[in-house]
């Protein structure tokens, strides 16, 4: 018995052990923090789900961490030598992976608050210039392909985050950068309310994002190759 378990260790010091080739083992990293299949981690809602989203989506968000245009140390570093084939491998594999979601902790709010986070995502805010999430998210929230995430299902905690980084500069993407635009353009306490009213909603029976070309957006967005705003 003693040298069936001496082998292994035996064969690790002579350099003959030998790491499986596989997609799963070499996104490890990716799984150790967002789960096995993506799935985020929800009672937390620090790490983001990543199962299902638009494959452009992912493989976009994996560019601008490489070209230091969303800023979080970890992610940085593992993205660096990632080629481009290699990126969208990577998307490919999480935006395929379909599995539940989980509900998240949300603060409890006033209903006026809740109305206006439900009337900001649902009718957006002429007077602030502010267009209505549905307007790029899809009528149900689920995103967009090829480029466009789900709404619905996340965390309370990671959507006012990122619509804080915005505001910081912390998060960006390819100019014009709409979404930079959109949340200078929030208060504090909208960005409570729709990130409250988008982590409480009910899901939708289909959570799949919607056709290419099924929305137009309302401003000039640089990642989905919009260079002037949709008159």
């Amino acid at each position: 018995m003693a040298g069936l378990l001496a082998a292994p260790a035996l064969a690790v010091a002579q350099g003959t052990h030998t790491v499986p080739d596989t997609l799963e083992q070499r996104i490890a990293a990716c799984t150790a923090c967002h789960g096995v299949h993506g799935e985020g981690t929800p009672k937390s809602g620090f790490f983001p789900r990543l199962a299902g989203k638009p494959v452009g989506y992912l493989d976009r968000q994996l560019k601008d961490f490489q070209d230091g245009l969303r800023k979080y140390g970890p992610m940085e570093y593992i993205v660096t030598g990632l080629s481009p084939a290699y990126r969208h491998e990577i998307a490919s594999y999480f935006a395929a992976q379909q599995v539940p979601y989980e509900r998240s902790p949300v603060p409890a709010l006033p209903t006026e608050a809740l109305a206006r986070g439900e009337a900001l995502v649902t009718h957006g805010d002429p007077s602030r210039k502010v267009p209505a999430c549905q307007a790029c998210h899809g009528s149900q929230l689920t995103g967009v392909e090829p480029d466009i995430p789900g709404l619905v299902g996340l965390p309370y905690d990671y959507i006012s985050s990122q619509l804080g980084s915005w505001r910081t500069g912390t998060r960006a993407t390819t100019a014009p950068d709409c979404m930079a635009t959109i949340a200078a353009r929030l208060s504090d306490a909208d960005i409570t309310a729709v990130s409250a009213w988008l982590a409480s909603r009910s899901l939708p029976a289909d959570m799949h994002a919607q056709p290419p070309g099924s929305v137009q957006p309302p401003l000039a967005c640089g990642v989905l190759g919009q260079r002037e705003a949709a008159r």
